[in-house]
């Protein structure tokens, strides 16, 4: 067998483009939804207060979320820490960004003094964009 005969072997390899088109389109959805996943950084067995003047607001990029349960343990990124933890991760982030948004979500039946706690440990990091997480009232 003569494999100069061969027409397999001949010329250049080409690249097929729909099968890249595809992994491009599949890992941009992977992508866009483990964006959205990744904002849904509050913890579910928190219940915020209700308030009458509560509204929708838009998420501002890179903010952080802390959740304070009602037991006074703190949450960040599914992730429990204790007040030093909180101080260091605070004043690391605050180093690198100025004026780090911070939304606080402490459950309705939180002490004052655990969510004062979180307050304080803002304020040391140099964190003055706070915001507090709540339900608007239903309306009867």
């Amino acid at each position: 067998m003569d494999f100069s005969e061969n027409k397999q072997f001949s010329g250049r390899p080409t690249v097929q483009m729909a099968p890249l088109i595809d992994i491009i389109f599949l890992l941009l959805i992977f992508f866009m939804s483990a964006s959205i996943f990744y904002q849904l950084e509050t913890e579910m067995s928190i219940t915020v207060p209700t308030a009458s003047e509560s509204g929708d607001t838009e998420r501002a990029p890179g903010e952080i979320i802390i959740n304070v349960r009602k037991d006074g343990n703190i949450i960040v990124n599914q992730r429990e820490l204790s007040a030093s933890e909180l101080e260091k991760m605070l004043g690391r982030i605050s180093e690198l960004y100025r004026g780090q948004p911070v939304i606080i979500r402490a459950d309705r039946n939180t002490y004052h003094k655990d969510v004062i706690k979180v307050l304080d440990i803002c304020a040391g990091a140099d964190i003055w964009n706070v915001s507090f997480a709540t339900m608007k009232e239903e309306e009867q």
